[in-house]
């Protein structure tokens, strides 16, 4: 029976208008099995879906969310917002590469659109791309002058890049367009040196105290009041703080030691299984080599990678997640482990090593917890240098306590029962990896770093195989852009100190640190 094509449209317009997405989106489909370019019914069934496209990503439906915005983008390559919402999906999925694609094509389309190029800094940042990052927060800020948010990212890619006064000045523009802009005010607090309680003390009190602020604006203010509160010298009201942000944290990652418990004893038990397809040295090429920082978080991976990225032949590329991204089902047991696979996952990550690499052929991949995989980095890439810095784990384990990560993987940092459970993993993983490998991994103590800052630097230098350059000595000097919590202590001098600043808190933390004594 032909299809009545006037009377089918009719009947999805009011099923659209009615609220019945399915019927309509059925009949539209049906006209278009017909009639492919049907100009009408082909808007419409973009319009539906588009709709259902925000319904997706507004459920966290992320993988439904591509595809129907591939699906959009394909039939509808014009279709900006489309475009738009198939980047931002992508992004928080980790595709970044895609998420990069998705934005510019979003970019390039009219109307100018100030979301878009906030969208776009957003990936540009997340793949390291800083300087790009700025223009499109600046475009987002010419194009909406008022988007508290641009002003805000704005000053993050600022401070990343070194620039620290015109981060202060971004961060406080999004607070003037926005008084109740609770991460903005935590940002800023990390900026300054409280020496009373001020206008903005006062402000993220106000904000506090507001039951109308939610839990995530709520974390990021007591984080905010923890540093403020911490400068004017009051460690009991600062460590209510942290401690109340920390469990407002934890309680929206939903996070359980379990999870990690399991993750440590799976890496453990499918080493065997990788050791044997270890992959032979004089069979490879090295055009790129890379050197590995790792330890825990707040140890001091970054001043290192400070140093050594600051030597004329060495890239420094930040924490990069490609180990994890090709490795972790490989170290985790849920792929299957060969020579192959493991020649696969080495040209996975070198490729993407390659298009940050400069032309150095040295480059650092600072990810801290990349100390997990030691024995898949080991046997992937037998040339390759791993530092591991350690340092007094009190001071450890407090830093990361007071520390708000934007990373949802390090759920352990918002207890401080769960860092010490999580150290406790993690020390006993180092003890395996040093017992299998041997003497592989350089153990570099950050105290000994700070006291001895030439020695134990000349070391280092020496057992990565580089000539001396002074310039390691000077680590303060190194313009590179650095995205970690570290990103205003290195641009200072190496200094002495820090891992005694946990004692302050000693009062109140009722003897939680004497494990480590």
């Amino acid at each position: 029976m032909k299809l009545n094509i006037k009377k089918t449209l009719q009947q999805a317009i009011a099923a659209h208008k009615e609220g019945k997405l399915q019927d309509a989106e059925r009949l539209y489909l049906s006209i278009l099995q017909s009639y492919p370019n049907h100009p009408e019914a082909n808007q419409n069934l973009g319009v539906l879906e588009t709709n259902k496209l925000i319904q997706l990503f507004q459920n966290s439906q992320y993988d439904e969310a591509i595809k129907l915005g591939q699906s959009l983008t394909e039939r509808f390559p014009k279709h900006q917002f489309a475009w738009k919402i198939l980047g931002v999906v992508l992004g928080q999925t980790g595709r970044h590469s895609e998420a990069l694609n998705a934005s510019q094509t979003a970019a390039a389309l009219p109307p100018q659109d100030a979301q878009v190029h906030y969208n776009l800094g957003v990936t540009l940042k997340e793949l390291g791309r800083l300087d790009e990052a700025e223009a499109s927060y600046r475009q987002a800020i010419v194009l909406q002058p008022d988007n508290d948010q641009a002003h805000n990212n704005l000053g993050i890619t600022l401070k990343e890049l070194g620039r620290l006064d015109e981060a202060e000045a971004s961060y406080r523009q999004a607070i003037d367009l926005q008084p109740d802009n609770a991460n903005a005010h935590r940002h800023l607090t990390l900026m300054k040196k409280f020496e009373s309680q001020d206008e903005q003390f006062l402000k993220m009190q106000e904000l506090y105290l507001d039951e109308n602020t939610t839990e995530k604006e709520r974390y990021h203010i007591n984080f905010g009041l923890a540093k403020a509160c911490e400068d004017l010298g009051d460690f009991k009201k600062a460590f209510i703080h942290y401690s109340e942000g920390n469990a407002l944290r934890k309680k929206l990652l939903n996070y359980d030691t379990s999870q990690d418990e399991e993750l440590f004893k799976q890496i453990k038990s499918n080493y065997r299984q990788i050791k044997q397809n270890t992959l032979k040295s004089e069979k490879l090429e090295k055009s790129l080599i890379p050197i590995f920082i790792v330890g825990m978080p707040r140890s001091g991976t970054t001043l290192v990678e400070q140093i050594i990225s600051s030597h004329s032949q060495v890239t420094g590329a930040g924490e990069l997640a490609f180990i994890r991204k090709f490795g972790n089902s490989i170290s985790t047991g849920l792929s299957q482990v060969s020579t192959e696979i493991l020649l696969k996952f080495r040209q996975q990550y070198l490729s993407e090593c390659q298009k940050i690499s400069k032309d150095n052929k040295i480059v650092t991949d600072k990810m801290p917890h990349n100390f997990l995989y030691i024995g898949l980095i080991a046997t992937a890439f037998p040339e390759a240098k791993i530092v591991h810095v350690k340092r007094d784990p009190a001071a450890v384990s407090w830093a990361n306590f007071k520390q708000y990560f934007s990373s949802k993987e390090l759920g352990y940092c918002y207890a401080l029962d769960d860092i010490i459970s999580y150290y406790g993993l993690y020390e006993n993983l180092m003890e395996f990896w040093e017992s299998s490998l041997g003497k592989i991994i350089y153990n570099l103590d950050y105290e000994l770093l700070t006291v001895n800052q030439e020695n134990e630097t000349r070391n280092l230098i020496e057992f990565l195989g580089l000539d001396w350059d002074e310039k390691c000595l000077s680590p303060q000097n190194n313009t590179r852009g650095v995205s970690t919590a570290s990103n205003t202590q290195v641009r200072k001098k190496v200094y002495q100190g820090s891992s005694q600043q946990w004692k302050k808190y000693e009062p109140f933390l009722s003897g939680a640190f004497d494990i480590f004594k």
